[in-house]
C-alpha cells in the first residue's frame, strides 16, 4: 500500500466515527512531539510480599537520595533506582545507525542515561540489548560506567551514539552501556534509565538529552511536561497499560486546564527539580514544616511514593486516627484503617495540590483487608548540601499536569482535565515505540467487560493516529 492510499483508507475510517468522536487534532511540528508512557501495574502479592516491596521502596530512595551531590566521580559511578515491575513509567527512544528502539524509565530525579548492552548475557536477557556492533556510529569512549543500588549493581563503560526520541536527534549523545548487572535487576521490555533532571547531577558530567535540545534551542519552548494514568488498586488492570503523555518542547493544552503555576527552582539550584513545600494539610489541618531547605522537595517521576523526614511523617499520620508506625520491613511506613479518606494538599507557593485517597493510600493488608498502609514514609536526611528532605514521586504526579522549564528553571503545575481524567483506569493497548519522527501512538483493545470509553477519550486516540500518519507522510 503506498503513502497516499495509506493516507486516504485512514481519512475514510476516521470520517465514518467523526459522528461520534468529532474532528481529529491536528499534527505536531518536528519541535512538538510527544510519546506516549506505559504504566507497570500492580500484580499480586502476600503480605510479607507487600512488606518486602516496601522496604525495597524506601531502601531504594535512601540510597538514591544519599550520596553528596558536589561529589564528581570520574569513573561514571551514579546512584539510581529501578522502582519496580509494577511502579515504573516508560517510554521509548531509538539509539545507534541504524536505529533500534528501546524502552526506558523516564528519570527526572536523575541525569544519566544507560542502556543494556548485548554483551549482558544471562542476567539482562529479555530486555531487548544494545548491541554496538550493529551501529555504525557508535564510539567506545574507554571509561568505566557503574551504578550501585541498595540490593544490587549495573556496570560496563561509557559511549556514544546517535539518540532520537520523539522527533528530536542528537548525533553523539553520551551514554551507560551496561554490560553486568544483578541478577533480573531489569524486567523486560525495560532496558535502561533515562535521566531528566540536570547536568549537574551527571556522574559522567555528561550533558543530558533534554537539557541539549532546551539549550541549543531546539524546542519551541523550553519545557517538557508529564502526564501520568492511574491504574492503582483497579482489577481488571494488565501487566502493562497506556501511561500517559511525556512532551518535549511545548504542553499539550487538552490535558490540563486553567494556566500553568510556576514556581523557580530555589536559588537557580540547576540540580534535582527542586521546589519548597511552604504548606501542607492532611485532613484539613496544618502540618508544620520547617522554613528553607529543609523543605525542598526533588519532582521526580522516577520515584513510585512520597518520602520525607521522620518528623513530618508523623505529624502527617497524627492527623490520621487509628494510624501505627510500621515495623520490620514496613519500618518508616504507617498503617491506617481502610475506611479512612485521607486527603492530602500541598503548596510550593501558589496553589494547593491535592493528592487523592486512592493515591495515599499504597496497599491494604490483612485477611479481611480493613488496614492500610500509606504512601507517604519516612527516610533519613542526610544533611548533604542540596540533598532534598523531600521527594515527592508518582502518588503526588498522577494528580497534576507537571512541567519541567528550562529558562527560567521552574517547575509547574496545572489542574488535569477531563480528557487526562478519563484515561484513568481505560483500557488499552500498549504505545508502539518512538523511532525519529515518528511519534508513539495506541489503539483501545476490546476486553469481555470494556469501559466507558466517551467520544473525548476516542478523540485522544483518533488525535494520536493522525500525528503518527502524518509524521510518517512526512519521513
Amino acid at each position: 500500500m503506498t503513502l497516499l492510499s495509506l493516507a486516504i483508507s485512514s481519512i475514510i475510517l476516521l470520517a465514518i466515527i467523526s459522528d461520534v468522536v468529532g474532528a481529529p487534532q491536528g499534527y505536531t511540528s518536528s519541535a512538538r512531539q510527544f510519546i506516549s508512557l506505559t504504566r507497570k501495574t500492580q500484580p499480586s502479592r502476600n503480605i510479607s510480599e507487600w512488606a518486602e516491596y516496601a522496604k525495597n521502596l524506601r531502601d531504594a530512595t535512601i540510597t538514591k537520595y544519599s550520596s553528596q551531590l558536589s561529589q564528581k566521580r570520574g569513573t561514571g559511578e551514579n546512584l539510581m533506582v529501578n522502582q519496580g515491575i509494577d511502579t515504573n513509567f516508560y517510554g521509548s527512544l531509538a539509539v545507534g545507525t541504524p536505529p533500534y528502539p528501546f524502552a526506558v524509565i523516564l528519570d527526572t530525579g536523575s541525569s544519566d542515561m544507560w542502556v543494556s548492552s548485548s554483551a549482558c548475557q544471562s542476567t539482562c536477557a529479555g530486555t531487548g540489548n544494545f548491541d554496538p556492533a550493529k551501529s555504525s556510529t557508535f564510539k567506545n569512549m574507554s571509561k568505566s560506567f557503574s551504578v550501585t543500588y541498595e540490593k544490587g549493581y549495573a556496570a560496563g563503560t561509557v559511549g556514544q551514539d546517535v539518540v532520537q526520541m520523539a522527533g528530536f536527534t542528537i548525533s553523539d549523545q553520551t551514554f551507560g552501556v551496561v554490560t553486568t548487572t544483578t541478577a533480573n535487576f531489569l524486567q523486560n521490555p525495560v532496558t535502561g534509565i533515562f535521566g531528566l533532571a540536570w547536568q549537574s547531577l551527571a556522574a559522567s558530567g555528561a550533558m543530558p538529552f533534554w537539557q541539549a535540545l532546551a539549550s541549543n534551542g531546539q524546542w519551541n519552548q523550553p519545557l517538557m511536561a508529564f502526564q501520568l494514568t492511574r491504574f492503582l488498586n483497579d482489577s481488571r488492570a494488565g501487566e502493562l497499560e497506556p501511561g500517559g503523555s511525556f512532551t518535549m518542547g511545548y504542553t499539550n493544552e487538552s490535558l490540563y486546564t486553567g494556566t500553568i503555576d510556576y514556581q523557580d527552582i530555589p536559588n537557580g539550584q540547576a540540580s534535582y527539580w527542586l521546589q519548597q513545600i511552604t504548606s501542607m494539610t492532611v485532613q484539613g489541618e496544618s502540618i508544620s514544616l520547617p522554613s528553607g531547605s529543609a523543605s525542598y522537595a526533588a519532582i521526580d517521576t522516577g520515584t513510585t511514593l512520597v518520602a520525607g523526614p521522620a518528623a513530618s511523617i508523623a505529624a502527617i499520620y497524627a492527623q490520621i486516627p487509628g494510624s501505627q508506625p510500621g515495623t520490620g520491613s514496613w519500618e518508616g511506613f504507617y498503617s491506617y484503617p481502610c475506611n479512612t479518606a485521607v486527603v492530602v494538599e500541598i503548596s510550593f507557593g501558589g496553589p494547593n495540590w491535592s493528592i487523592s485517597p486512592g493515591d495515599f493510600a499504597f496497599t491494604s493488608i490483612g485477611p479481611t483487608s480493613d488496614e492500610c498502609y500509606g504512601a507517604f514514609y519516612a527516610i533519613p536526611t542526610s544533611g548533604a548540601s542540596g540533598t532534598p528532605s523531600w521527594i515527592l514521586g508518582d502518588t503526588f504526579l498522577k494528580n497534576v499536569y507537571s512541567v519541567f522549564r528550562y529558562d527560567p528553571p521552574s517547575v509547574g503545575f496545572a489542574a488535569l482535565s477531563e480528557i487526562a481524567l478519563e484515561m484513568n483506569g481505560l483500557a488499552g493497548g500498549i504505545p508502539s515505540a518512538t523511532l525519529g519522527a515518528n511519534s508513539a501512538m495506541f489503539t483501545l483493545e476490546p476486553s469481555a467487560a470494556p469501559p466507558t470509553r466517551t467520544s473525548s477519550a476516542v478523540a485522544i486516540v483518533i488525535s494520536a493516529f493522525f500525528a503518527t500518519l502524518f509524521s510518517f507522510v512526512q519521513a
